[in-house]
């Protein structure tokens, strides 16, 4: 059995990440499973949380990836909602993802919109404060070298998409 596809979309909070996993998954002959850090931040309560955010938020970025790499393993094709960051607890954080996915059809993406409009979009959502992305921005891991990268203030989701697949695959429908 071959391994899954793993594309993981990186870049900060509102930059678009999800927006462009919904349109893949529409436009995609197929099928990818999502992993979003959002969605493993939920399995840690909020006293731990409150305790030791770090720690928790560092340790579900790890279980997501060896999570991403169980499903690539039964040959099922992933989208990862993340970003990577460098912090004490996790660095450094793009040799530590290279490691996990050493021999994997890993594509790292990067998803990048600038922070103006990422700041509008937070105040837009209203769930998250407005300088969240440039916060992130500072802590975002540097140097990683892309497969691919979109820009979601000139482009929209479906047209980051069909770019994605047809850059990574040679056609928009993989």
């Amino acid at each position: 059995m071959n391994n899954g596809k793993i594309i993981f979309l990186n870049g900060v909070t509102s930059s678009g990440k999800t927006s462009i996993v919904d349109a893949i998954q529409l436009k995609s002959e197929d099928f990818f499973y999502v992993l979003a850090i959002d969605l493993f931040e939920q399995m840690i309560g909020d006293k731990y949380l409150r305790e030791n955010y770090w720690k928790y938020i560092s340790e579900t970025n790890i279980m997501m990836y060896y999570t991403a790499k169980l499903f690539s393993d039964h040959g099922k094709n992933v989208l990862i909602d993340g970003i990577m960051l460098e912090r004490p607890e996790i660095e450094p954080h793009y040799e530590k993802v290279n490691d996990i996915f050493a021999g994997y059809p890993l594509h790292i993406v990067e998803v990048f919109c600038p922070l103006e409009i990422c700041r509008q979009r937070n105040i837009e959502r209203g769930d998250r404060t407005e300088d969240l992305s440039d916060w992130q921005s500072k802590i975002m891991a540097k140097d990683i070298p892309y497969n691919y990268t979109v820009n979601t203030h000139l482009n929209s989701p479906e047209e980051c998409a069909d770019s994605i697949l047809k850059g990574l695959f040679g056609k928009s429908e993989v």
